[in-house]
């Protein structure tokens, strides 16, 4: 096990419905004091998507992207913050004809993914090498287009954190290293509990270190209520953590999470229970290899 662990914060993400928790921060506004109240609690990281203010459904705005990095901004320099670019890689089949985009569909060219990206320049953003079956959709992720919004990314001077939801991922991984797309030491993240992807467990996790570029540094990310279990396989396995409404709604058995501050500080304690520590943003900064802010 690690001396000290990073905790990421996922506020909001894409799937998660009002419906499902009354607690989910929509607005620009809701999401930056959902991101400051987990960094209080203990998170180094925050991984934000943003929303329709008025319908709460996923959106691609940069002006809400700018409005919630701001608002972070104001009040905390030190916390890394995590852009999405997963949004408008969807794709959708119509019934009739299942070459042509049916409703649902969000698909976009890759360099629309990532202008919020290229203008705001955070420290890091999540770049998706999934292609998998998605409930009734596909997420596409081609290796084309994987490049094309990696080289945006290394432009704008971005870490990419790159997500992985099957070992297939961890091997376009590789190549995108030996073609120099990407430069290591990488960030990743083993993305576990979707329905046709990795599925939570310790073999699972263990499976999945193994097949990584050395020198990576990895977070276990498990939804629903694999989440907080995969904490704790995080952490025994040499690994970070991450929680949050993105990830699951719950944070007991039949108990709502009240706030994503909530799901932190029991992130916190399960990993302080295990005899590690907490790393602060600034440590985090050295672990992840990112510049100090200002610098």
């Amino acid at each position: 096990m690690r001396d000290k662990v990073v905790i990421t914060c996922a506020v909001t993400g894409n799937l998660t419905t009002p419906d499902q928790t009354p607690h989910l921060p929509i607005t620009p506004e809701e999401i930056a004091e959902a991101c400051l109240g987990a960094a209080e609690a203990g998170a180094a990281v925050v991984h934000i998507h943003v929303r329709e203010p008025g319908t709460g459904k996923p959106s691609m705005e940069i002006a809400y992207y700018e409005e919630v990095v701001a608002r972070i901004r104001a009040r905390n320099a030190e916390l890394i913050l995590n852009l999405t670019t997963g949004p408008g890689g969807r794709f959708v089949p119509s019934e009739d004809d299942p070459k042509v985009a049916g409703p649902g569909t969000t698909l976009v060219a890759p360099e629309k993914r990532v202008e919020h990206i290229a203008k705001i320049r955070p420290d890091i953003c999540t770049l998706d090498l999934n292609t998998m079956s998605s409930g009734g959709q596909v997420v596409i992720n081609t290796p084309g287009n994987v490049r094309r919004m990696a080289k945006i990314m290394r432009e704008a001077g971005v870490k990419p954190e790159i997500e992985l939801f099957d070992s297939g991922d961890i091997a376009l991984m590789h190549d995108l290293l030996r073609d120099g797309t990407l430069t290591g030491p990488c960030i990743a993240s083993f993305v576990l509990g979707v329905k046709y992807g990795f599925q939570p467990s310790p073999e699972t996790v263990i499976y999945a270190r193994n097949l990584l570029p050395a020198g990576t540094e990895f977070t276990v990310i498990g939804t629903g209520r694999s989440s907080f279990p995969m904490v704790a396989q995080s952490v025994l396995a040499g690994g970070h953590v991450r929680t949050g409404l993105e990830d699951a709604v719950m944070l007991d058995k039949g108990v709502l999470a009240p706030s994503n501050a909530a799901m932190v500080e029991k992130a916190r304690r399960i990993v302080q229970e295990l005899g590690v520590g907490i790393a602060s943003p600034r440590e985090a900064r050295e672990i992840f290899h990112l510049p100090s802010r200002g610098a």
